[in-house]
């Protein structure tokens, strides 16, 4: 990292895809605000959604929208069981497919948790100039991703490249 270069901080949406999990026991949403938070991003929204194909891309559809919104991170439903609906409700609003997030989100967790990593969906895209995340519900899961790799590509000084120096290209600046 530069530390020359000035942070940029960026307006954040976590989205936790639950059945049952409420604000109270949503242990993952709270890392994932926490680490965001370190980072010296700022939450604009913060939602509890069901494992609802419909609901999940309606409410990722009007935070896309929010221009105070330039990234989202979604935790949980990124399994492979028939209610594990958030990377296909996700892939529906996508512009740009981002493969390597997924890739590398696998790559890291085998180490932590061997073959099992393969039932992971979790994965990345652009959704007009909105970054979307699809992450696992784990706490371990969410961690990793925000500890490992989105900890550097939301950090405007992180060299050689990451998504923060990019914002305004993609915004078409």
């Amino acid at each position: 990292m530069y530390e020359d270069q000035e942070f940029i901080a960026v307006g954040c949406a976590v989205v936790t895809v639950s059945d049952t999990r409420t604000l109270k026991t949503d242990t993952s949403g709270k890392l994932a605000i926490e680490r965001l938070d370190a980072m010296g991003h700022r939450l604009v929204a913060r939602s509890i959604v069901p494992d609802d194909k419909r609901r999940i891309q309606a409410l990722v559809a009007g935070y896309v929208a929010n221009p105070e919104i330039d990234v989202v991170v979604l935790t949980g439903g990124s399994g492979i069981t028939r209610r594990d609906v958030t990377p296909d409700a996700v892939a529906a609003l996508g512009t740009k497919h981002i493969p390597g997030f997924g890739e590398l989100f696998r790559w890291l967790s085998f180490q932590d948790i061997g073959s099992s990593t393969i039932q992971s969906r979790a994965d990345a895209w652009l959704c007009e100039s909105t970054l979307v995340f699809v992450l696992p519900g784990s706490s371990g899961a969410v961690a990793l991703a925000m500890d490992r790799i989105l900890k550097e590509q939301l950090d405007v000084r992180h060299k050689p490249c990451n998504f923060i120096q990019l914002m305004p290209r993609i915004k078409g600046g």
